[in-house]
């Protein structure tokens, strides 16, 4: 499955990524840096994941005018909070919008809110005290986040 292929090539780009940060000597500035790049990063692949597995899935049900549409739809989304997140599945089915709203709680609604809003604050200029190590937090939640929504939604399609 393409989508799948996609999905574990954006891990092992982050996973390849976080390694080599873990390797960057005690500079406090430039592993500040880092941690600003990675935060970017997860953000995009919760973002990109999320529309990857949607297309995947109207790809297996829908005709291929449909598909063109939702495709060029979904690109068009950013921000992904989880309300958002909530919402956007709920309009593709509203049994994943209850599954997916009892699944995220606390730490997972923490780490999605937190990796957007730090995003948005570093896209516009603004300052955060993030740390690579938090965001590895952040991303270890999330990749939980983005297997959830893949059975979720194409164990259901099949």
């Amino acid at each position: 499955m393409k989508c799948l292929i996609q999905l574990n090539r954006r891990e092992q780009h982050l996973d390849a990524t976080f390694e080599r940060a873990r390797q960057v000597d005690a500079d406090t500035e430039l592993l500040s840096d880092f941690a600003k790049y990675l935060c970017i990063l997860v953000s995009g692949y919760l973002e990109q994941a999320s529309i990857e597995i949607l297309i995947e899935v109207t790809r297996l049900q829908s005709a291929p005018r449909v598909q063109r549409h939702i495709e060029s739809r979904l690109h068009q989304l950013t921000n992904f909070k989880t309300q958002r997140l909530v919402d956007l599945f709920r309009s593709f089915d509203p049994d994943w919008g209850i599954q997916l709203d009892s699944f995220l709680i606390d730490e997972y609604k923490d780490a999605i809110n937190s990796i957007v809003d730090n995003r948005n604050t570093i896209a516009h200029g603004g300052n955060v005290g993030i740390t690579v190590s938090r965001v590895l937090n952040y991303y270890t939640i999330i990749k939980k986040v983005v297997k959830k929504l893949n059975e979720m939604c194409l164990t259901t399609t099949k």
